[in-house]
């Protein structure tokens, strides 16, 4: 079995945590820009031909290879990415977010779990199985816009693919259930940002003389809003199965609601976790407009707003059985909605954005290798489980190699708090996962 370095591993991570390598920041374009040739200096060390590429949202990835064995003719490509989140108010941090502290058993700072935790991986990795014999052909990415749509990416492999081509693509950008507990992401949720308004007069009017008799607004969209659930609080869109069963790893109650902080009373629908989060399809209103509260005044608002996050899993189907994909499911949101908003209120919707789902191939041979690398890393069967989040690129690669096989696995987990003021990384994940790349990388012949 491999040994990681977790000092190494600390020193890479602490001089990558120190840049504040927010890409859409232009204030911050030299940090971000110094992260970059940190990391393409960094794989340069450890024998890597390197380069840097400019994207056209001025993005910069780290792209390069580590040619194999000449008797091994297989290919695998390892991503990451270097960008992070913007900090956010430095108030809000209980750890200086620039710097890495060591606490509880684990390490806090911004992008320790997302994702510059798994640059510091596959570096470790690299210099581990530098003199194994039979290796296959190393390539790699590392991308720097990711937090903001990853356009840069997407149009540098529509433009040379042959730099992403391999047999095997790990996208390291995801993580376990819990620490200590292995897991392959086999499924990624597709996703749609839909915006829906609701008119019912030309203006507000006055409570006191008309309300009781006028169509409120707000009230009839929240009508519309509340008929995509049952009364248990299970999704319900018309023409859309919203029935399916994950078949993977169980999310027990308990865990679940640990992981949530849900309140005490409240409740969940009856039925299984990970079906409900991992293979069908949910609804989450995630703004909500009006008349703010502070604003309030005495009329019946004749106008209201909410932004929809819709997920759907792969191979969803309509109540007829037929597959359908992440677009059209959105569609018959909006015909939901609008079926049922009441009164005659006048309902629209536009869709903003689409990210289409991702389901891996569980009995792949690049898979089976994976999860019996995994499993003798951690000393206990690999788990394979789902993801609500969306990485848009896992589908480009999927659309441009369909005879490769991509594996999600990462070192975070759910209490890394990712993108908020609290994020962390626990190092004994990251140890494991560069084992279980390591292992990969030996075997893969």
């Amino acid at each position: 079995m491999f040994s990681p370095s977790r000092k190494r591993i600390f020193d890479d991570l602490s001089q990558m945590v120190a840049f504040e390598s927010v890409h859409v920041d232009s204030s911050l374009r030299a940090q971000y820009e110094a992260c970059a040739q940190w990391v393409h200096d960094a794989f340069v060390e450890v024998g890597a031909t390197t380069q840097i590429i400019e994207g056209i949202d001025k993005s910069l990835a780290i792209l390069g290879e580590i040619p194999g064995d000449p008797a091994n003719e297989r290919t695998v490509l390892l991503y990451a990415h270097h960008d992070i989140v913007p900090l956010g108010p430095r108030e809000d941090w209980d750890h200086e977010p620039l710097e890495i502290t060591e606490k509880d058993g684990r390490w806090w700072g911004r992008g320790t779990a997302d994702c510059k935790g798994h640059i510091a991986m596959h570096l470790e990795v690299l210099r581990l199985i530098k003199d194994e014999p039979n290796l296959p052909t190393i390539k790699f990415v590392i991308e720097g816009s990711e937090e903001n749509g990853g356009l840069g990416l997407k149009h540098l492999l529509e433009e040379r693919p042959e730099l992403f081509e391999a047999e095997a693509i790990f996208v390291v950008d995801t993580g376990n259930t819990e620490p200590g507990v292995p897991s392959i992401v086999t499924l990624q949720r597709g996703s749609a940002q839909i915006r829906v308004h609701c008119e019912t007069m030309e203006a507000p009017v006055h409570s006191g003389k008309f309300g009781g008799a006028a169509v409120d607004a707000v009230a009839a969209l929240i009508r519309a809003l509340d008929s995509v659930r049952d009364e248990e609080g299970r999704c319900v869109i018309d023409g859309v199965d919203c029935t399916g069963e994950w078949s993977g790893e169980e999310y027990p109650e308990e865990k679940f609601r640990a992981d949530t902080g849900m309140l005490d009373g409240t409740e969940l629908p009856e039925g299984d976790i990970a079906s409900f989060i991992w293979a069908r399809p949910a609804v989450s209103i995630t703004g909500f407009s009006s008349t703010p509260v502070e604003d309030a005044i005495n009329a019946v608002p004749a106008t209201a707003q909410a932004h929809l996050n819709l997920r759907v899993p792969p191979r969803q189907r309509n109540s007829a059985g037929k597959r359908i994909t992440t677009a059209k499911t959105a569609k018959l949101l909006i015909e939901h909605l609008q079926k049922h908003t009441p009164w005659g209120a006048q309902v629209g919707a536009e869709i903003l954005a689409i990210n289409r789902s991702y389901a891996a191939d569980e009995d792949g041979e690049i898979l089976n290798l994976l999860r019996e690398c995994m499993s003798d890393a951690y000393g206990m069967d690999a788990n394979e489980i789902g993801t609500g989040g969306s990485i848009p690129l896992t589908v480009e690669l999927h659309e441009a190699f369909p005879d490769s096989e991509i594996a999600l696995f990462g070192a975070a987990d759910l209490t890394s708090a990712i993108h908020s003021p609290q994020e962390s990384v626990d190092p004994a994940e990251i140890e494991h996962m560069v084992q279980t790349e390591a292992l990969f990388l030996t075997r893969f012949h």
